[in-house]
């Protein structure tokens, strides 16, 4: 019977991934937003695979609050403009980000409201489309995550694909991905395992510098509760324009050729 089960669960997890490959979201950050050779890259680097390979039917867009998130995360530590506030204005950095990707490429479609969103995913299902959305009116009305500067850009983006009925979540940034002691990418982590990573620092650490400290460690504690609730894993892929690393995760058939870093919830 365990046997049966286990199968059983396979197929169903298969089914679910087979599903997941046609609508993807991707979360890019804010130092691929803030440089136009990363972001052309990345962003001809989804529309190649939606609309030449035709390896995904849909991208869906959410934007780092980059800079301008940064900004208001300096006037908190001067200012002390209390959590509330802080949240929401970096969320409205977010937002900003996103209508300023719009300006660039107009031709791709922006939603800024969930309910819209969903509606026009199940209406258009076969289309071909990259989407941009901003994310702020949702959260604000929904308002169930922690006002906190633990609750990242990425942590928002694992939230909308759960309630887009997503099961994994891609986070374009500057970096091939988690590296270990001997920065070597790191491609397959559970949560625990980046816990005890962590915890016995065998995860790339540069404590003079807090920029490449950062850049080595880009998972926050709140990611990972996110990750384990939600039932969603995610994935780091490189957006910079030196090499096609988001069309390679989806066309190669090795994966040891693939890089990037995966981080998987808990069974």
């Amino acid at each position: 019977m365990r046997l049966l089960g286990l199968y059983i669960f396979k197929v169903m997890n298969d089914f679910i991934n087979i599903m997941n490959e046609s609508t993807i979201l991707v979360k890019i950050g804010g130092k691929i937003l803030e440089n136009q050779n990363n972001l052309s890259s990345t962003i001809n680097q989804l529309k190649t695979l939606v609309f030449k390979k035709k390896k995904i039917n849909k991208v869906i867009i959410l934007t780092g609050g980059g800079s301008c998130a940064n900004f208001v995360r300096l006037v908190d530590k001067k200012l002390d403009i209390g959590d509330n506030l802080a949240h929401w204005e970096a969320i409205l950095a977010m937002d900003w980000n996103c209508f300023k990707l719009h300006t660039k490429f107009p031709e791709i479609t922006l939603f800024s409201e969930l309910s819209e969103l969903i509606n026009y995913l199940n209406k258009n299902s076969k289309d071909r489309k990259i989407i941009l959305f901003q994310s702020f009116s949702f959260l604000y009305n929904e308002d169930r995550l922690p006002h906190s500067w633990k609750v990242t850009s990425d942590s928002i983006a694992i939230h909308i694909a759960s309630k887009l009925g997503l099961n994994q979540c891609f986070l374009i940034k500057d970096i091939d991905g988690i590296l270990d002691k001997d920065y070597k990418i790191v491609k397959e982590l559970t949560i625990k395992k980046y816990q005890r990573f962590r915890k016995t620092k065998k995860i790339a650490v540069i404590p003079s510098n807090f920029d490449k400290l950062k850049m080595y460690t880009p998972i926050d504690s709140y990611l990972l509760k996110l990750i384990q609730k939600n039932k969603i894993h995610i994935i780091i892929l490189n957006g910079s324009d030196s090499n096609p690393r988001i069309i390679q995760y989806f066309t190669l058939s090795s994966e040891r050729d693939k890089i990037y870093t995966k981080i998987s919830y808990e069974f």
